[in-house]
């Protein structure tokens, strides 16, 4: 599994942020000038002649952001962001084997890297010997690695920001509410190792998230978006399908605890699948201590039938639209999963769950190598499909009675055996009559395991891209289908809004 990032901290040397107090939808890019510096491939040699005749691994990730909030339909603040780190992992031998020293910090002009690659050579003479020892890559030269970063800015969003205007105008009018903020991000990680490899990849990472409340009746509705460039975002039909929702909340239905035919969208399913993909260790599972072992045996479940649905789930750095870096970038180890011997290594397309079938678990290069096996990296995307062609809508027209949630969050685990996880329903669950939505519903807690759902859906609609509302800090780039459980279990009442 690839590392999650972290969200960037304004408050590090190496950032600037700007967040002008604005009253309405205009957008001010008032960002310094980023300075004149050395090019990233110059660090990256400096980090590598530091480490002398010693192997070593150097990550650079420079990230640059721009953001726009509102409230009460007005935009609070706008700004820009950028910082630049570095990452090292320098072996070392020691008795038993070989150890790896890791030291991570902000790269900017006036940093010391060859301090930074002797405090990493120090922790790796110290260090015990690693378990996922593999070699290091040495294939494959980007003819682009010399290039400097890739850079939004605040203007990206300016398109946005006038559209988004015209809905304050139009929610004000009708007396609701808009919130919400929009994000986007380009990152470009260098990856190098000393025994020859130069990767460079350019990651672009947008989101919107938008709520709608109604005061007349608190109501509260929720869409969210991921984009690569903005260009793309639909305005017109985000506003239209929560005005349809507050519009389905002006009539209010109590309802108690229970198992219900369910409709989820496709954001609610990505939500679930990427807990239950994040916990597709086959060192883990081959231990016993997931979901994904074989019960009473030490081995994984792969090849056992989770549903009889034609279902596949998979990831792809080559997918359209969820693009990822073609190898892999370990800025620290993750045990059995991920090492930072894996750093460069190609990566290519892979099908977890086949046809019903799980057919692969994530590996690192060193556990592959030691179980016989082959090396299954964890690519930031994910994608579900069954062949569906029913759309949401369509499946509302087809249900006799049940409920339409809308999206899930504060999704925590209560059996990693199972993967029983359990959540509340958020932003809207309407109840479904002879294919009518008749009104909102109370919010309810959650208890489903999302492994054990693939095999109770009856029913997977058309997947498209979506952006998960839960897990949306981490992962955005998924394609998910929505789906009908006929028994999902809501265990209490929830007073969430």
């Amino acid at each position: 599994m690839t590392d999650q990032p972290t969200t960037p901290d304004p408050t590090r040397p190496d950032a600037t942020t700007v967040n002008p107090i604005v009253s309405d939808a205009t957008v001010t890019d008032s960002s310094a000038p980023m300075t004149t510096e050395p090019g990233v491939a110059e660090w990256v040699d400096q980090a590598l002649a530091a480490a002398g005749d010693a192997e070593c691994v150097v990550i650079v990730d420079e990230t640059t952001q721009a953001n726009l909030r509102w409230a009460n339909n007005a935009l609070t603040t706008n700004g820009q962001m950028h910082e630049r780190s570095i990452t090292v992992h320098v072996l070392a031998p020691v008795t038993g084997g070989t150890a790896v020293g890791s030291l991570s910090a902000p790269l900017v002009a006036t940093t010391d890297i060859a301090a930074l690659v002797e405090l990493a050579r120090a922790s790796a003479r110290s260090g015990e010997p690693a378990t996922d020892i593999a070699e290091l890559i040495s294939d494959g030269v980007d003819t682009d690695f010399a290039s400097a970063a890739a850079t939004t800015s605040i203007q990206t969003l300016a398109d946005f920001a006038v559209g988004l205007g015209a809905l304050f105008d139009e929610f004000s009018a009708s007396g609701d509410a808009l919130f919400g903020f929009a994000e986007h991000h380009l990152t470009t990680t260098w990856v190098a190792t000393s025994a020859g490899a130069r990767r460079r990849h350019v990651q672009p990472m947008g989101r919107v998230e938008i709520n709608a409340k109604r005061a007349a009746t608190n109501a509260s509705a929720w869409v969210g978006q991921s984009s690569a460039d903005f260009t793309d975002i639909d305005l017109a039909g985000h506003a239209a399908e929560l005005r349809r929702r507050l519009g389905w909340a002006d009539t209010s239905i109590e309802l108690p605890p229970g198992r219900y035919e369910t409709l989820l969208p496709p954001g609610a399913v990505a939500d679930l699948m990427i807990y239950a993909y994040w916990m597709m260790s086959a060192k883990d599972a081959a231990e016993g201590r997931t979901v994904w072992a074989r019960k009473g045996d030490t081995s994984t479940r792969i090849g056992e039938r989770l549903s009889d649905l034609p279902l596949t789930l998979r990831s792809d750095p080559a997918t359209p639209g969820l693009e990822q870096a073609p190898f892999a970038v370990a800025h620290s180890s993750i045990s059995g999963d991920l090492s930072v011997f894996d750093n460069a290594a190609p990566v290519a397309g892979r099908a977890w769950i086949s046809n019903g079938v799980l057919t692969d678990l994530i590996r690192s290069r060193g556990y592959a190598k030691a179980t016989g096996s082959h090396f299954a990296y964890g690519v930031e995307n994910l994608i579900l499909d069954a062949d569906g062609t029913a759309t949401l809508d369509d499946m509302i027209a087809s249900t006799e009675r049940g409920l339409l949630l809308t999206c899930l969050w504060y999704i925590r685990e209560v059996d990693p055996e199972t993967l029983l996880l359990t959540g509340l329903t958020r932003d809207g669950v309407y109840l479904i009559e002879n294919g009518q939505v008749v009104g909102a519903v109370n919010n309810f807690r959650f208890n489903e395991s999302p492994v054990d759902l693939l095999a109770r859906i009856t029913e997977i609609g058309a997947s498209e891209q979506t952006l998960c509302r839960e897990w949306n800090d981490w992962f955005t780039h998924t394609v998910m289908p929505p789906v009908r459980v006929p028994d999902f279990h809501m265990s209490t009442v929830s007073q969430a809004t």
